[in-house]
């Protein structure tokens, strides 16, 4: 690759994972010019953007300044909603009561973290009750020291904001934090569905600052001066202004991005989408060369978000799942995830001399411990995000660093594994042990880590006791066969479950079945049973051509795994669009009545078509705004109108009418 770029711009596409960074230089007619990749470094993003930046750079040649556009997708969103993880978040409610929190999963999603309840909220119509935030502005001090942003959601803020608008200002002055409105990220109803999606983007929004801020400063030391891009869950482009204030719709980014990817590499347009990463199995369906979009929002670690996304399942399934064993029976099974850990051969890559000390201490002992080939370490993040630690979780806290140190020297009793996992959760400790990546190594099917103390690992892994008191495995390459046959077997589940949930049934029962796991396993008896997609698979991520070389036979379809599957993610980031829709909505709170409630505008017309010229116009006008916000070059605007009316005796009724402007274009690039 040569440094004259007078031909086509080009463009740099980075997805920041779980456990790698992926970048790549793209160009129209060219395509992928070179690939890289570097490890994740969670305490510090920039680590591990500038390493598969500079590679990629290196490899192709090029000066920085020849590239106009960054675009990235990031899994980081997904895996912290999978793994339960995210900041300490204050959630106040506005004309709610206490049980409402009893509906789709609030009061789950909320944990410990503080709510508050306030007299106000509108009516269907956006008329409004009284008002009373008092109660707020006497909590907002001792809450600006104990949380890192907050969740505002009233009642029917959808049909008139100035509640949540009024709290809002109220917060961000009080306490300079971040703060989001629920009437920001969705116009559908729904208000404890609407709190959750707020409480989760409130959750979100340090780690995806964190993250956008790593890559700018990057790119402005590399003198890479061009706009930055953020894929969205349905695999739309946006600004990373505008990501940053909605971290919640970049859940499910990395995957439609995929998904984009996927379709640009192979030409498929019918096909089962299986993107395998360290932490999680992302599952979605091409038709007619389009993803399928869930109409009813994004679920995403057991919650259902109104995040307009992708219609993916994701799974807590990856080459750095963590590895137990069923409980009870004399055989017992392997499972896998959902939580991930740190493979013990990562974390021997920069700790290979304590890591071995305690692996080789644990397989001299007599008989295997509880506690065998686990270590636990910070993660790194600021000190200010462990705010509001129990006194329990504190003392923990202060005995670890960032050296591993292992579990049965770190921990009292078996009872500090609640505490130490509430720590996990709160995104503050990783916990390393055995992992499919630690058995890929013991088997030298990769080699990019610590072949050494991932063997040690299996090796521990493999003299753990089954129902009768005998070891497991007789050798470690023994037991990492199995690992890596039970992934490709829970693989093939996972797409079948998705398929079979696509299909209108229950998917995780049906796939359950005895004759599913009959057919699945090939175990014929009189009855041959056979299970098979009506589509091949696409295997997306750097260990598909491992984990689904045996998938065909297990889906019944072939599977196509492409050249640059490893970067397919980061690929589809690059040539996708940016999209943003607009709603307003006409009702009719009297006869003779018609209101528009459009963003913050609320206007009465006496005349149904006046009302809805004004609605088609002031959505035209935000969708325009919004998609130069999102960094838009030039969009189109379509506008879908949606009349709902009665007839009665022949005589037409209005009931409410929703316009939808959605804005789409290219983004844009530097000159």
């Amino acid at each position: 690759m040569t440094t004259d770029r007078n031909a086509a711009p080009i463009f740099l596409g980075i997805d920041t994972g779980g456990t790698y960074t992926d970048a790549v230089l793209w160009a129209e007619g060219e395509g992928v010019v070179a690939k890289a990749k570097s490890l994740t470094t969670r305490h510090d993003l920039a680590e591990g953007i500038s390493g598969a930046v500079d590679a990629v750079l290196g490899k192709a040649a090029i000066d920085p300044s020849a590239i106009k556009l960054v675009s990235m997708s990031t899994t980081l969103a997904t895996n912290a909603l999978v793994e339960g993880q995210g900041g300490r978040v204050a959630l106040v409610m506005i004309g709610f009561s206490a049980s409402d929190m009893e509906r789709d999963g609030l009061k789950t999603a909320l944990g410990t973290d503080p709510v508050l309840f306030c007299p106000g909220g509108h009516d269907v119509h956006g008329n409004a009750q009284p008002l009373d935030l008092s109660g707020l502005e006497a909590a907002l001090p001792e809450l600006g020291r104990s949380v890192s942003g907050f969740a505002v959601c009233a009642y029917f803020a959808t049909r008139n904001p100035a509640h949540e608008n009024t709290a809002r200002e109220m917060i961000r002055q009080a306490t300079g934090l971040p703060v989001t409105a629920s009437h920001e990220l969705t116009s559908k109803l729904g208000g404890p569905r609407r709190a959750l999606t707020t409480l989760l983007n409130a959750r979100l929004i340090a780690m995806i600052d964190r993250l956008v801020a790593a890559t700018e400063g990057f790119l402005s030391k590399r003198g890479i001066e061009a706009p930055l891009m953020v894929v969205r869950g349905d695999g739309a482009l946006v600004s990373a202004a505008f990501a940053r204030a909605r971290p919640i719709e970049t859940i499910l980014s990395g995957p439609a991005a995929s998904l984009v990817g996927a379709r640009h590499m192979t030409g498929l347009d019918d096909a089962m989408v299986s993107d395998i990463g360290g932490t999680t199995t992302d599952v979605a369906v091409l038709d007619q060369g389009k993803p399928r979009l869930d109409p009813e929002g994004a679920t995403v670690g057991g919650y259902r978000t109104m995040v307009e996304a992708v219609a993916m399942r994701t799974f807590g399934l990856g080459g750095d799942s963590e590895i137990t064993l069923e409980d009870g029976g004399l055989a017992p099974r392997i499972q896998l995830g959902p939580r991930r850990l740190v493979p013990l051969a990562l974390a021997g890559v920069k700790h290979e001399a304590v890591i071995r000390e305690h692996l080789e201490r644990q397989l001299r002992a007599p008989n295997p411990g509880r506690m065998d080939g686990r270590f636990a370490f910070r993660t790194g993040v600021p000190e200010r995000l462990s705010a509001g630690l129990s006194g329990p979780e504190q003392k923990l806290y202060d005995t670890l660093n960032d050296i591993p140190q292992p579990l049965d020297r770190a921990l009292a009793s078996t009872a500090q594994l609640a505490t130490l996992n509430r720590l996990v959760a709160r995104g503050l400790v990783h916990v390393s042990g055995f992992t499919p990546s630690d058995a890929a190594h013991a088997l030298g099917l990769q080699d990019n880590w610590n072949a050494a103390t991932g063997k040690m690992a299996a090796e521990l892994f493999a003299r753990r006791r089954d129902g009768r008191g005998q070891p497991i495995a007789a050798s470690p390459e023994d037991i990492s066969r199995r690992v890596l046959d039970a992934l490709t077997r829970r693989s093939a589940e996972v797409i079948l479950e998705t398929a079979f949930a696509e299909d209108g049934l229950d998917g995780a029962a049906t796939v359950a079945h005895a004759l599913v796991q009959r057919a699945v396993d090939g175990n014929h008896g009189i009855a041959r049973l056979s299970v098979a997609l009506d589509r091949p698979v696409i295997g997306l991520g750097a260990s598909a051509p491992l984990h689904y070389a045996g998938l065909a036979d297990l889906v019944g379809n072939a599977c196509v795994v492409p050249r640059d599957t490893d970067v397919a993610n980061a690929l589809g980031a690059v040539v996708g669009q940016v999209r943003v829709s607009v709603e307003a909505r006409v009702s009719q709170p009297k006869e003779g009545l018609f209101r528009v409630a459009a963003g913050d505008l609320i206007r009465d017309f006496a005349n149904e078509a006046a009302a809805l010229e004004l609605a088609e116009a002031e959505i035209r006008t935000l969708a325009a705004a919004r998609a130069k916000e999102a960094g838009a070059e030039e969009a189109n605007i379509d506008v879908l109108r949606d009349i709902r009316a009665a007839t009665v005796e022949g005589q037409r009724t209005f009931i409410e009418a929703i316009l939808t402007a959605t804005a789409a274009g290219r983004p844009r690039i530097a000159e």
